[in-house]
């Protein structure tokens, strides 16, 4: 009898990527299937996109639509309600509005023949999902995991392996919470942010989104660096900055190291109000591939450092916070183990 699988489609803005996993749980393969959007061609585009790329997902692993049991969707939000998108800057301006859930179902089950299943959730919940499995490794713990990368994303998930959606659909979106500038020791107003708020958003001082601005604040004590004479894109000098801290660039360390503080100040926030037993720390500059070990060690150090002296003292003696393991595959993989876990109701 073959074995059933569950299929994860990670629908990013420019390229979508598709994973499985058997009925255990266990990812099917750890090779990543990319393949573009195509949302500049329209919605048919982008649904005849992601049903081909689970057509060539299966072959390339000889399987069959008939063992699958029920599919996943990540895609990033906001939406206006379940399974329907609200207006991204990302995707075009028709997509809002669409609901995704019932017309990518349609499709589905034309290609299968058959109706199956299909759980659809935010993106970075998706990928705290499949981490918090790997994290737990069978314990019965919540997770709390957080990937800076050009923005902030965050996932709760809970014991039963579940991410915390809220009733709009919108929570954990901590990246738009109040960050603690008293602490900061910068001067100046607080660093904008792209949704909008004035007060302070955590998410520029812990991304890519604010690294131009960290730079020319740190600049000012590095008058002499290289990239203060450079006249290079802003874009091409902040892109140099992971390989410079590599290097031990003394302007980059410090930047990177800025940014660690910041988000264990986040971390600790997090820690009162969701008391996680782990703490993911994803993202690019958790990959594996692009960053040394020591860099990586450096990093999460700093967060765990700064995070421990607010927590409550039985929180500081259990305190985990590890790297994600899984790359770009984490969202497609969570995407798979929702329809997985739905499925068990």
């Amino acid at each position: 009898m073959s074995r059933k699988i569950f299929i994860g489609t990670d629908s990013g803005a420019t390229t979508s990527k598709i994973a499985a996993v058997w009925d255990n749980g266990e990812p099917v393969s750890t090779q990543l299937l990319q393949r573009p959007t195509d949302a500049q061609h329209g919605r048919d585009a982008v649904l005849a996109g992601w049903i081909a790329g689970i057509g060539e997902f299966l072959a390339r692993h000889h399987l069959q639509w008939s063992q699958m049991q029920g599919v996943g969707l990540a895609i990033p939000g906001p939406y206006q309600r379940y399974g329907v998108l609200g207006k991204s800057p990302n995707l075009p301006a028709d997509f809002s509005g669409w609901d995704v859930h019932k017309d990518f179902s349609a499709a589905l089950a034309k290609a299968a023949g058959r109706e199956l299943p299909l759980a659809f959730d935010n993106d970075g919940r998706c990928g705290g999902v499949a981490e918090a499995r790997l994290a737990c490794a069978g314990r019965k713990l919540s997770v709390l995991m957080l990937m800076p990368g050009s923005g902030l994303g965050t996932a709760f998930v809970d014991e039963k392996g579940l991410p915390l959606t809220g009733h709009t659909f919108t929570a954990t979106e901590t990246a738009h919470m109040a960050a603690p500038l008293h602490l900061f020791g910068l001067d100046g107003p607080p660093f904008p942010c792209g949704c909008g708020k004035n007060w302070g958003c955590i998410e520029p001082y812990t991304t890519i989104s604010g690294l131009p601005l960290l730079l020319a604040e740190k600049l000012n004590k590095f008058p002499g660096h290289e990239l203060a004479k450079s006249g290079a894109p802003i874009k091409e000098k902040v892109l140099s900055l992971r390989s410079r801290a590599q290097k031990g660039d003394a302007l980059a360390l410090e930047i990177f190291d800025f940014q660690s503080r910041a988000l264990g100040f986040h971390v600790a926030n997090l820690m009162m109000a969701l008391d996680p037993g782990i703490v993911v720390i994803g993202g690019g500059l958790m990959d594996r591939e692009a960053t040394a070990p020591e860099f990586r060690e450096r990093y999460l150090r700093i967060v765990r450092e700064t995070a421990l002296p607010y927590l409550w003292p039985v929180q500081r003696e259990t305190l985990e916070i590890v790297p994600a393991v899984l790359g770009e595959l984490s969202q497609a993989i969570g995407a798979a183990l929702m329809a997985l876990y739905q499925s068990r109701g």
